[in-house]
């Protein structure tokens, strides 16, 4: 079933009704609809294109966050083989989370790293719909000492909402957790490349993505608070999350002219969840551009290239 967000309710009468006239017409060879269901394809084709034209910064928020969008495990079982994931922290536990191992990507090992939301109930109860907890944390800082100690590439996919903030998680050192994850990234001599495949919330994205090369799918968002609890904050009120939103810049267009974001995936005409295998392939395109801008550089320069451009962040776009 289609799921359609709270924008797009002119396009489900739309589709609803071509639906309804195709079922009405099986098995009743009198019925003769399809150019009337055509012209109502043909309307809500123009109709979505007119709302996908210019999306609100909002609006982009929720297709970021359309349960139907890939996921990172979809984004696993297509573009890489031979994944063997690699569990818990040697400390607490296994975050469930948190996706991770080995695999190959176009035939070159890689280490692999990811938050998972899961796509219905049962799983996304037990992903903790992308939130990790430090153990989460404390194993990527693992699998990224391990791909340096071997020399493998490190691809991170992040969409989470962000770090999970409960009392255990907080006992267990979650902010210490998030930082030194960030600092591994900083630390490692491999190659590391990031995509934004969702949502990119605050420091439980930045620990993940603090990377050489930086992509974003066109619809998602990355941002250093949600915007319903930074109208919390400053306004003491969630309802006026479409101001903070504006005012956050956190869509991939403006992260890509402040240089937070080095690409942005162009996504199939409705979003993401319109065409998963296409956006999917176009992820891995980006991917194995990004990895090939950064063969052949040294460990001294990977590390020296990572800490220069997040010590430049902020001088560009600063006059937009």
């Amino acid at each position: 079933m289609t799921h359609y967000l709270d924008f797009e309710k002119p396009l489900a009468e739309i589709e609803g009704k071509a639906e309804e006239l195709r079922a009405m017409a099986q098995g009743n060879a009198d019925m003769d609809i399809e150019d009337e269901a055509k012209a109502l394809d043909r309307k809500a084709a123009v109709l979505l294109q007119d709302l996908y034209k210019k999306l609100s910064p909002w609006r982009k928020c929720q297709v970021a966050r359309h349960p139907n969008r890939p996921h990172c495990k979809d984004y696993i079982d297509a573009l890489f083989t031979e994944y063997t994931p690699l569990s818990g922290d040697r400390n607490f536990a296994d975050d469930q989370a948190i996706m991770g191992g080995l695999a190959r990507f176009n035939d070159q090992p890689v280490v692999l790293i990811g938050h998972e939301k899961g796509n219905d109930t049962q799983s996304r109860i037990e992903r903790n719909f992308g939130m990790a907890r430090p153990e989460g944390y404390r194993k990527a800082i693992r699998l990224m000492e391990m791909a340096d100690k071997f020399g493998l590439p490190v691809v991170s996919l992040v969409d989470t909402p962000g770090a999970y903030p409960g009392k255990g998680a907080e006992e267990r050192g979650q902010s210490e957790a998030i930082a030194r994850s960030t600092e591994k990234c900083l630390q490692i001599g491999v190659p590391l490349v990031s995509v934004i495949i969702g949502e990119g919330g605050s420091g439980g994205a930045v620990a993940f993505a603090t990377a050489n090369r930086l992509a974003m799918l066109e619809h998602s968002v990355y941002s250093v608070i949600s915007p319903e609890g930074c109208a919390s904050i400053l306004w003491k009120d969630a309802e006026k999350m479409r101001e903070a939103a504006e005012a956050l810049r956190l869509t991939a267009q403006d992260l890509f002219k402040l240089g937070v974001a080095d690409r942005v995936i162009p996504e199939p005409l409705g979003g993401a969840h319109r065409d998963p295998d296409a956006t999917i392939q176009l992820v891995g395109k980006t991917i194995a551009g990004m990895l090939e801008d950064l063969s052949g550089a040294s460990r001294k320069d990977l590390i020296s290239l990572r800490r220069s451009k997040f010590l430049g962040l902020g001088s560009k776009g600063l006059a937009a």
